[in-house]
């Protein structure tokens, strides 16, 4: 990966400064439930080639999905990255420790909210970003943790992953398992090892983590799913969506024909286009339009 050096300006910076290509900016993110681990506990900032004058450049944070497991990590999200700033975004792309590599419940879950919290430091060091009104993208676990990212100010003061120091205000999932009691109890083993339980056995956590019950109406969320998704089931968005909308939330589902778990953010499936279009018109559009 490419990591050429980026102009450091200071939040006092009045002008602006250009850069001719898209670079990254490697951060290390301090983590509040012990010490945290430098080779996962970092994030790439992508910087768009133009003009970095101050609030001038919307930010999209992805999140990586592989089942909350360590085979995949967040460089599977470069040329998604990279294709996101070459259409004038920054994009903070986070890794995070997942089962496997030290994490699980509730380290993962934590790692996610002091990554997503480690914006404000971001932005502090290049202020040409806008921070107040962002757009968190997530594939597949990734989507659950961005969905969940959306609502972590609903949480009590001691649940994982409460007061927020960045909220996102729109929320774009591709894949997600959305409503995690129905998948764990439909199957899906993986949700059971990284929340370390059924939902039975442990329903506090599920209610601290489940984007299903975790529903803010003002956070508006665009669902994409693949009709041919058998790994994560589109009824998952189906059953998130149904019920943002019965609690007079805002959300979208886009059920994609014949893409499943992988093709749907593949560079060679002719959904690609679509899904980046979603994330740009996301990042881009009033707030009140986002999942109309």
């Amino acid at each position: 990966m490419s990591t050429a050096a980026v102009p450091v300006v200071e939040p006092t910076y009045a002008g602006s400064v250009r850069l001719d290509e898209v670079t990254v900016q490697r951060f290390e993110y301090p983590t509040r439930g012990g010490a945290a681990d430098p080779e996962q506990n970092w994030a790439d900032l992508y910087l768009p080639a133009g003009a970095q004058e101050v609030d001038s450049i919307p930010l999209a944070v992805l999140i990586h999905g592989g089942a909350w497991q360590d085979q995949l990590g967040a460089d599977i999200f470069d040329p998604l990255a990279r294709e996101l700033a070459s259409r004038g975004m920054a994009v903070y792309n986070i890794e995070y420790r997942r089962v496997g590599s030290g994490g699980g419940w509730p380290v993962t879950f934590r790692d996610v909210a002091d990554a997503l919290d480690h914006v404000i430091e971001v932005d502090r060091r290049f202020p040409q970003l806008t921070t107040d009104d962002e757009v968190v993208v997530g594939h597949s676990a990734g989507a659950q943790l961005a969905v969940w990212g959306g609502t972590r100010h609903l949480l009590e003061d001691d649940e994982v992953g409460a007061s927020p120091a960045f909220r996102p205000t729109r929320v774009v999932s591709i894949a997600g398992p959305l409503d995690m009691v129905y998948a764990a109890t439909h199957g899906d083993d993986r949700i059971v090892t990284a929340i370390g339980g059924t939902p039975s056995q442990v329903p506090s956590r599920y209610a601290m983590v489940d984007p299903r019950q975790n529903i803010a109406p003002d956070v508006p969320v665009i669902a994409l799913h693949g009709t041919a998704d058998t790994m994560v089931a589109p009824e998952n968005s189906t059953r998130y969506v149904e019920a943002v909308r019965r609690a007079n939330g805002r959300a979208r589902l886009d059920l994609i024909d014949g893409e499943d778990h992988v093709s749907i953010v593949s560079g060679d499936s002719p959904a690609y286009a679509r899904v980046l279009d979603t994330i740009s018109d996301a990042s881009a559009a009033d707030i009140d339009r986002v999942a109309d």
